[in-house]
């Protein structure tokens, strides 16, 4: 067994009704309290109602910023620190999926840092401890945001999504109650889910992993399989939105040990350049070339998955078992409505070589086990088109 550290900072509060507490988790970081979301007047409000009750019965003087979009953007980031400047909180609330809670994140270190949240990118300067204590609250089972130390943002002029990635962003306390995603429609708990999956799988191919992530990690992919195809037909089952909030913690504390490989260096790709694809539906179009080219470099982690797809393999020998896990992926995909490619979801022929040289900028494929070179990346582009 190889050597390995693991620690993690966030506090997890799971179950059912444990939004009820949201009040008094606050209060342990102080008495004001910056909450960010998307429009207050979408599909969540009353979930943000809530919120604004639970704040006030404990004492919380409290600032909505209301502002986030998907994908959020460096601009919607400075509009909510230029509010977190002005009212001075104590600590950052984020509620909603990962473009909600990456945004408080973002708004975290930049509220208290000199310049914008992109001076502060993985690559840059290191957000210090003055960043404002993030407390998140997940309404999706998608990016497992509340347990991980990335931010993604979006810069709109050069068409490049990239992340701030450090530890102080770790939020505190992740409140994770499943109630809180029964109202998700079937496509967005199929996109979302999926990203769970591939989070999980991702981080046992990455050379990070180590023997606890990887335990957390085939957890989650376990699950996804066996409940995210219920889910979709009934959205109502308790029971698998639990199944699939804790896949999607359990997902997050994996990338967030290891991190991902070849897939999410793509699926960032695609959606800089084009901010309207949801990431579990860009995902979705590259996975199947990804896992072709990737599976004969990683025998071992295609056989298991093969054998959680189909239990019959596990009478198959592990070269069997990895190659057949490709078809039967594909199969899996199918169930839950996500086989798209590239042109599906809206990407341009004519940007192909592009989205190849933009898929290389973000270091996720050096860390796949086969690594591509430019003409194999554009290969693999291709055949997703």
């Amino acid at each position: 067994m190889k050597p390995f550290n693991y620690q993690h900072p966030t506090e997890i509060i799971f179950g059912c009704g444990r939004f009820a507490e949201l009040g008094s988790i606050v209060t342990r970081f102080g008495l004001k309290c910056l909450l960010v979301s998307e429009q207050k007047t979408g599909p969540l409000r009353d979930i943000y109602d809530k919120a604004e009750q639970f704040l006030a019965k404990e004492g919380v003087e409290f600032e909505h910023f209301d502002g986030v979009i998907p994908n959020p953007t460096v601009e919607i980031v400075s509009d909510g620190a230029k509010l977190a400047k002005a009212f001075r909180p104590d600590v950052i609330l984020g509620i909603g999926g990962g473009s909600s809670l990456d945004s408080a994140k973002a708004i975290a270190v930049e509220a208290t840092h000199e310049g914008s949240c992109w001076d502060y990118l993985f690559f840059k300067s290191k957000p210090t401890d003055r960043t404002l204590p993030i407390v998140a609250v997940g309404t999706t089972a998608g990016t497992g945001s509340q347990v991980t130390q990335v931010a993604v943002v979006t810069q709109t002029a050069t068409r490049d999504k990239s992340a701030l990635y450090d530890n102080h962003l770790i939020p505190r306390v992740a409140l994770v109650d499943p109630e809180l995603t029964l109202s998700l429609p079937a496509k967005i708990t199929a996109v979302t889910g999926f990203d769970v999956f591939c989070h999980a799988f991702e981080s046992t191919l990455n050379p990070g992993s180590n023997p606890m992530s990887e335990i957390v990690a085939w957890e989650a992919i376990r699950r996804v399989i066996t409940d995210l195809p219920t889910l979709i037909r009934d959205g109502h089952n308790l029971r698998g939105r639990s199944s699939l909030a804790w896949a999607d913690t359990l997902a997050g504390l994996s990338i967030c040990a290891a991190g991902t490989t070849l897939p999410h260096g793509i699926a960032m790709a695609i959606g800089g350049m084009y901010p309207g694809v949801a990431h579990g539906a860009a995902l979705a179009s590259i996975y199947r070339a990804c896992m072709k080219f990737s599976w004969q470099s990683a025998i071992p982690q295609f056989a298991k998955l093969g054998r959680i797809l189909d239990i019959s393999l596990h009478q198959a020998d592990d070269e069997m078992a990895a190659q057949s896990s490709i078809e039967l992926f594909e199969k899996f995909l199918a169930r839950i409505d996500l086989n798209y490619s590239l042109k599906q979801v809206g990407v341009s022929e004519e940007e192909l070589s592009a989205l190849a040289k933009q898929s290389m900028v973000l270091p996720d494929y050096t860390k796949n086990p086969k690594i591509p070179t430019g003409a194999e990346m554009l290969s693999i582009i291709r055949q997703s088109f």
